[in-house]
């Protein structure tokens, strides 16, 4: 008896999806599996636009990056919807049934984690499978898109150490990564960056002016810092933490409301902050200071390998999974083995970078300065 699949993309764009859409369609073909696609995430299952994933859709796209069905960042509970943002998970709901769909397959980061659980607590069969470039989906070793993400950094990092030398410049690349610091530390010390500043560990920025000024008498006359959009000085860390257990004890709901608005407004005055950092190192330094944000590029292009072979495991397990008739489940990497986690374990958590990880005490070994 045929299954029906529906799949979409949700949140920021990865390398690897098509990879991921293609593995599922590929071992879907000996389960009597027919997949549907649905256009720009959750936003196409409202609006029931969809596309066959037949051979034809998924031939030739294994190499290609971002996704052929597209994504957005809408929210089943939050849609925009005639100038306002409305519950709609009812009628994407309606649309799953519309199709006969024996489960719905979610690929994203954590928020596609959360908004696949909202569905699922509807009565909806739910599989999701984790991806993100800042590796940050909780119950998962790696995401997909990680690691192409990494070679990225790393090679703008490398690169940015001819310019540096030439000009005798202190250089801050911002990488991506969010409130997690795995890409910022794992390209750092690939490329060998003299100064990491990560959002796990707080940074006092006259230790890592200190940092640089000790290479400068050592006769290195250039630093390369990598810093995580995400990191902060001990300083904004202290408001921050404040702010956040401000709200979790909070017991009126005009009370939370407000914390909220001053948690934004924090949000907002972090814009920019590497600039400020950079005029900041160049005063307690005297050396000039340059800033590199890689931005988007770090997503975009062909998957590495590693994210290929990644997407086309997770693509397998999910039909597996498919067949054995489980669901409400994260497909994750652990160990090296596809493992299905159960999806309430992994809503509304975070995977960071642990003070004691291996990469951490590594950089430490190799005398890399994290702002501590």
């Amino acid at each position: 008896m045929t299954k029906y699949i529906g799949i979409l993309t949700a949140g920021g764009d990865t390398p690897g999806l098509n990879a991921a859409l293609r593995g599922i369609g590929k071992s879907a073909r000996s389960k009597n599996i027919q997949l549907i696609g649905f256009y720009d995430g959750f936003h196409g299952l409202l609006h029931d636009r969809t596309l066959l994933l037949d051979e034809k859709a998924l031939s030739g796209i294994l190499t290609i990056g971002g996704t052929i069905l597209g994504t957005s960042r809408d929210k089943p509970n939050r849609m925009p919807v005639g100038g306002q943002l409305l519950d709609m998970t009812d009628a994407m709901v309606e649309n799953y049934k519309k199709h006969h769909l024996d489960v719905l397959v979610c690929i994203g980061g954590g928020g596609t984690q959360k908004n696949a659980f909202r569905l699922m607590q509807k009565g909806l069969n739910v599989i999701t499978l984790p991806k993100s470039i800042d590796n940050d989906v909780a119950k998962t070793d790696v995401t997909l898109g990680f690691d192409t993400a990494l070679g990225i950094a790393t090679d703008a990092i490398d690169r940015l150490h001819s310019t540096a030398h030439s000009h005798h410049r202190i250089i801050l690349v911002e990488l991506m990564g969010h409130n997690a610091g795995w890409l910022t530390l794992g390209a750092g010390i690939a490329g060998g960056a003299d100064v990491i500043l990560i959002p796990e560990i707080p940074y006092d920025a006259e230790k890592v002016a200190e940092a640089i000024m000790e290479r400068s008498r050592g006769g290195k006359r250039f630093s390369i810092v990598a810093v995580s959009e995400g990191a902060m000085s001990k300083e904004d860390a202290a408001v921050y933490r404040e702010l956040l257990d401000h709200k979790s004890s909070a017991s009126k709901p005009s009370d939370k409301e407000g914390i909220t608005t001053q948690l934004s407004e924090f949000q907002s005055s972090q814009t920019g902050k590497t600039m400020r950092l950079a005029q900041k190192l160049e005063g307690l330094t005297g050396l000039e200071s340059r800033v590199t944000i890689l931005g988007y590029v770090q997503r975009g292009g062909t998957p590495s390998a590693m994210d290929r072979l990644i997407a086309t495991r997770l693509g397998a397990a999910t039909t597996d999974l498919i067949a054995s008739g489980e669901a409400g489940m994260m497909l994750a990497i652990k160990n090296e083995k596809t493992v299905p986690v159960p999806l309430k374990e992994v809503v509304d958590k975070r995977r960071t970078v642990p003070l004691d990880h291996y990469w951490v005490e590594m950089a430490r070994q190799v005398d890399t300065c994290l702002g501590d």
